[in-house]
């Protein structure tokens, strides 16, 4: 671990974090058609709404979708810096994934997490579970995503013993 690794953490740490507080993620994005493309590809997701304009044309929104996956991806990962960046062990799982509306390329999304609930860990003194609601928008202030998931965060009093 870097010497300096205590002053790049920008994540919060597990006592930081209460109960119905909103952190609105500092980046935000517009998405674009080579996304799409690269994440199609690279999750070898070949389905003709997210690659071919021609196919899509005649589907219900007229237009090819971004992926969904590539949608929760980007939703679960731009507000690493601000809320989990250093202090998160591991993600548990995620819940209750919901694409309420469709993205499509030029959309630009912003991101907010909400904390839903917190517990001591069972079995490691060391950190506590946090439960993260995550709602994703595009400029039309529309959800596109929203998502629960259950993170082993790190306590900031268990460091101060360590040292």
């Amino acid at each position: 671990m870097p010497a300096n690794y205590q002053e790049r953490v920008s994540g919060k740490y597990y006592e930081e974090l209460e109960v119905g507080a909103i952190y609105k993620a500092s980046i935000t994005r517009t998405v674009t058609e080579m996304d799409n493309t690269l994440f199609s590809s690279l999750t070898h997701n070949m389905a003709w709404l997210h690659l071919d304009a021609e196919y899509s044309k005649d589907q219900m929104f007229g237009q090819r979708l971004m992926n969904s996956n590539f949608t929760l991806s980007l939703a679960a990962s731009v507000q690493v810096i601000d809320l989990t960046l250093g202090t998160t062990v591991a993600n548990m799982g995620y819940d209750q994934v919901k694409f309420p509306n469709p993205v499509f390329a030029g959309d630009t999304l912003y991101v907010e997490s909400e904390v839903m609930s917190k517990r001591e860990s069972k079995s490691r003194q060391n950190v506590g579970l946090v439960e993260f609601e995550t709602r994703g928008y595009n400029q039309r202030d529309e959800l596109v995503v929203i998502f629960r998931r259950t993170s082993m965060m790190i306590k900031k009093s268990s460091l101060e013993t360590v040292g």
